[in-house]
């Protein structure tokens, strides 16, 4: 017989069962919805990763045309590293690569950022944008539709690197201490890479190939986080007439995840000597010395070249010595180096007519850059007219 106190023990014990089983149904729907949801376009791009099979030794070239060696240069990355809360008072006194390292965590694992950002004066939509590079400027876009695409004029690189790098007020005062804008410019490329990551291009490159075809599909996005081509390759006895390195990387278009170790040395370098001449009151045209040495492709390769043979980010047991110039002359297929894809000449220089360079029909063939050097001159603006100037 059921007395009255058993019916409410009961009738409770049911309650409290159908409660449970509604919170549990509602809770997994709305995390199902979380997931699901897409994300702000101003806060976070769409990615360009996708579903990869496994690395083998020797990878088959994409149907894209791009071609892979397989090489990885003996050298293999290091787990990654957890990150530990730091006092602010404390990171205030590391050293400027370990503040932006702090502030731009890396974590190759990650997904590329669907980001193209380009910089010039006058944004297309001002009717004194050149008209010269309208096609080439839409070509990022039709290339990746998906991706926010955004061309910087110099006062809106200030905002936004006032925003980004307020934490480390050294890359704000280096920054607007640069006496000329290709100094600048230069060094924007770099800081919204590592901030944000994506690709960064001149204003007067074409997309020829969309970023998601550079390198072969059956190579794990989670096995790089930067991708970069040559710039130069000048196997002849007088190429340092010409160029400052041997082999040297252009940084007219890169591809990289935020918080690359390169980008994070590459800045802490630039800001570290704008700021030493500063204070030395050598900021000027008189104590210069070039760009391409301060700021542009002598310095980026040289932070590429110190990254590939620093024992902090790979396992030099497997090492079969340094890594230098001689690893990349004359390859025609990207080459994979640790977490860093190197493409050929062809990749980023197509139709230059020397160092083997093939044409824009080229399989390999990703970008092509019209070496104008919108920031100089009218009289140095084409290649060859400036020696130490050309490239940039």
């Amino acid at each position: 017989m059921i007395t009255f106190r058993r019916a409410l023990v009961v009738a409770a014990f049911i309650l409290t069962c159908l409660l449970l089983l509604r919170n549990t149904h509602s809770a997994g729907s709305h995390n199902k919805s979380i997931q699901n949801a897409g994300p702000e376009p101003s806060l976070m791009p769409p990615t360009t990763d996708s579903a990869s099979a496994s690395t083998t030794a020797e990878l088959k070239p994409a149907s894209t045309g791009a071609k892979w060696n397989g090489d990885n240069g003996g050298r293999v990355a290091l787990a990654k590293k957890p990150i530990q809360q730091i006092p602010l008072d404390e990171l205030k006194a590391m050293p400027l690569r370990k503040q932006l390292q702090y502030a731009f965590p890396y974590d190759v694992e990650s997904k590329f950022p669907g980001y193209v950002w380009q910089t010039w004066k006058y944004q297309p939509s001002s009717g004194e944008f050149n008209e010269a590079w309208r096609a080439a400027e839409a070509s990022w876009t039709e290339m990746h539709p998906s991706f926010v695409h955004e061309v910087i004029t110099d006062d809106i690189a200030l905002h936004l690197i006032k925003h980004f790098y307020a934490s480390v007020p050294e890359v704000v005062e280096a920054y607007m201490a640069l006496p000329l804008p290709v100094l600048k410019a230069d060094l924007f490329r770099y800081l919204i890479l590592l901030a944000r990551g994506g690709i960064y291009s001149d204003i007067d490159t074409t997309a020829l190939k969309s970023a998601v075809e550079w390198v072969p599909p059956e190579v794990p996005r989670s096995t790089y986080g930067m991708v970069i081509g040559i710039e130069a390759d000048p196997d002849r006895p007088d190429w340092r007439d010409w160029y400052s390195r041997r082999i040297q990387f252009c940084q007219w278009t890169i591809q990289s995840k935020p918080g690359h170790p390169i980008l994070v040395d590459v800045v802490a370098t630039i800001v570290e000597e704008t700021l030493r001449r500063k204070q030395a009151h050598e900021l000027d045209k008189e104590h210069m010395k070039s760009v391409v040495e301060f700021t542009g492709p002598a310095a980026w390769t040289d932070a590429i070249f110190k990254f590939f043979n620093n024992a902090e980010y790979f396992d030099m047991a497997t090492s079969k010595g340094n890594i230098t110039w001689q690893q990349f002359t004359g390859i025609k297929q990207a080459k994979k180096v640790g977490d860093v894809v190197v493409l050929p000449i062809t990749s980023f220089s197509p139709g230059v007519g020397q160092m083997g360079a093939g044409e824009e029909d080229d399989p390999m063939a990703f970008v092509k850059h019209a070496f104008e050097g919108s920031w100089k001159p009218e009289s140095e603006r084409h290649i060859g007219e400036n020696k130490d100037d050309q490239h940039q």
